[in-house]
């Protein structure tokens, strides 16, 4: 049963993926990006990564898309009209074949590193994800996420100059 709702997921995922590429509403193909955000929420917690999902409904499917749909709306980006050239769909699909190709090769050819953590997962399991998440955020990794935040803040301030008519 797993199996079943593993592959019905994988393919809706899949076909709202290619909708993201074709669409040419860009508001369609922005609610297509949602449904891909929702259907890969669904394969973490698949993957018992419940914080992981939820952050991915919440940031991604959440934040990120109003953010998308509102640039849209600002820019007032209308849909494709004019026919695609035949060049940039060839270029297009000799990239991705190439790609997936290669990425075929890679799972063929390579291996599994084997390697493991600290954690065993009887131990993550009675800490909880979220704390040992928490945890590695804001002591080994506390550098690197306070930069985060400082970017953030610049593309705040630069969405807010840049939306603004007159300084």
């Amino acid at each position: 049963m797993e199996s079943i709702f593993f592959l019905v997921v994988a393919a809706v995922t899949v076909l709202a993926s290619i909708l993201v590429v074709t669409c040419k509403n860009p508001i369609n193909s922005a609610l297509s990006l949602v449904m891909t955000f929702f259907c890969l929420a669904t394969f973490y917690v698949m993957l018992d990564a419940p914080f992981m999902a939820v952050t991915q409904v919440i940031v991604y499917a959440g934040a990120i898309m109003v953010l998308i749909i509102f640039v849209i709306m600002l820019l007032n980006v209308k849909a494709e009209t004019g026919k695609r050239g035949t060049h940039a769909i060839m270029a297009g699909s000799a990239v991705g074949l190439f790609t997936l190709f290669i990425t075929c090769w890679f799972l063929i050819k390579g291996s599994m590193s084997g390697m493991t953590g600290d954690m065993t997962k009887e131990q993550i399991i009675s800490y909880g994800h979220v704390e040992l998440i928490g945890k590695a955020l804001f002591t080994d990794f506390l550098l690197p996420f306070e930069i985060t935040s400082l970017l953030l803040l610049a593309a705040i301030v630069g969405s807010v100059i840049l939306a603004k008519k007159n300084i």
